[in-house]
């Protein structure tokens, strides 16, 4: 199949590009104490993950969700998962027991509540869930308290029959928007010294500690060069997306969202057959490739109505390229990614663990 050939709307991954991402990736971590956990949330797919881990320089994967886990788990693509988020609510503790069973699972918790019911889960399947206690490090979203707060839990954690407890987390999530290098990283530094002041108490309390997990894409080499932190939970490095394009990171956009013209209605405008249900418009919206002087003015459900220069010979039937500001809830849209080199689609990658499989399971 040819490029032009694909039906649109579809997400396009240009293979060499993202192999170079891969490989930057694992050359800055293999000579470091700290490693890279890729986050499978940001692509979803087996394929992808599978080179990512063929690299090097790897401790295993991280998901976000049972789902993913599951995935994961069932691909055999690593030892070792962790599932960097609390799980509560019906059947997942007991979807995550499963998933020990076949690998080694770490599970992030902050709170008794999500401690009691992993527990439970494991001592009724007769399996192992180890955890990390997941300390708020200044992203307004999950974890305990840093401190004292985090060792109670990790106490009970450690005294708790089917846990292991495993170390500590901690994700510096309201660090990742700021360009400007300097001040990430002093706001990065904050944020981890919340995280390994912690860990310190920890282990002063004789408590096993050995994972310290952090970072992201933007933090990979800040975050990634500090002492102490033992893994990096990056993951929209691998295909990028176009709101991380920030000067100081080695990492180039992979992968683009191909749409066809539907529609020229007037010399200074077109629209394009991918909006919303296309892609994530919460990082705001996407850009476009080659056209000079096009952008998008904004998205309908199932149209892109973008402004055109008058001049531009763009008809209906064209194909446009878009740049999606969000990686990871775009790919959620998607089926598939089309695996490309030059103009020959050369793979087509099942998208895995999209949308929320604990529910198709149970309506099964």
């Amino acid at each position: 199949m040819k490029v032009h050939e694909i039906p649109t709307p579809a997400l396009v991954v240009e293979i060499a590009a993202m192999e170079r991402n891969i490989r930057r990736a694992a050359d800055y971590y293999a000579g470091r104490t700290a490693k890279l956990r890729p986050h499978f949330k940001a692509h979803k797919t087996p394929d992808i993950a599978k080179r990512q881990l063929a690299a090097g320089s790897c401790t295993g994967i991280t998901c976000a969700t049972v789902g993913e886990a599951e995935v994961v788990a069932r691909e055999r693509l690593c030892d070792e998962i962790l599932i960097a988020n609390e799980i509560l609510g019906p059947g997942k503790a007991a979807r995550a027991a499963a998933v020990a069973k076949r690998a080694r699972l770490i599970v992030a918790i902050d709170s008794d509540e999500t401690l009691d019911d992993l527990a439970s889960a494991a001592q009724a399947a007769g399996a192992e869930i180890g955890v990390l206690i997941d300390v708020n490090v200044g992203l307004p979203r999950c974890g305990i308290a840093p401190g004292e707060p985090s060792v109670v839990l990790a106490k009970r954690a450690a005294a708790t029959s089917g846990i292991v407890l495993r170390g500590a987390m901690g994700y510096e999530g309201h660090v990742m928007g700021f360009r400007d290098r300097a001040e990430r990283e002093e706001k990065a530094q904050k944020s981890m010294d919340r995280l390994l002041s912690t860990v310190r108490m920890m282990r002063d309390e004789g408590l096993r500690c050995e994972i310290v997990s952090a970072g992201g894409t933007c933090t990979f080499d800040i975050t990634g060069a500090m002492e102490g932190i033992t893994e990096i939970q990056a993951g929209t490095y691998v295909l990028m997306d176009n709101s991380y394009l920030y000067d100081d990171l080695p990492f180039e956009l992979a992968f683009t969202i191909h749409a066809t013209v539907l529609s020229r209605p007037r010399p200074e405008q077109c629209a394009a057959d991918a909006g919303l249900k296309a892609m994530a418009s919460d990082h705001g919206l996407p850009a476009i490739k080659g056209v000079d002087g096009a952008n998008v003015l904004f998205l309908s459900d199932e149209h892109a109505t973008i402004a055109l220069p008058a001049e531009s010979t763009i008809r209906p039937g064209d194909r446009i390229e878009l740049l999606p500001p969000h990686i990871d809830p775009t790919i959620n849209l998607h089926d598939v990614l089309y695996a490309v080199e030059g103009d020959e689609v050369v793979e087509v990658w099942p998208i895995a663990s999209r949308g929320y499989v604990e529910q198709r399971t149970v309506s099964a």
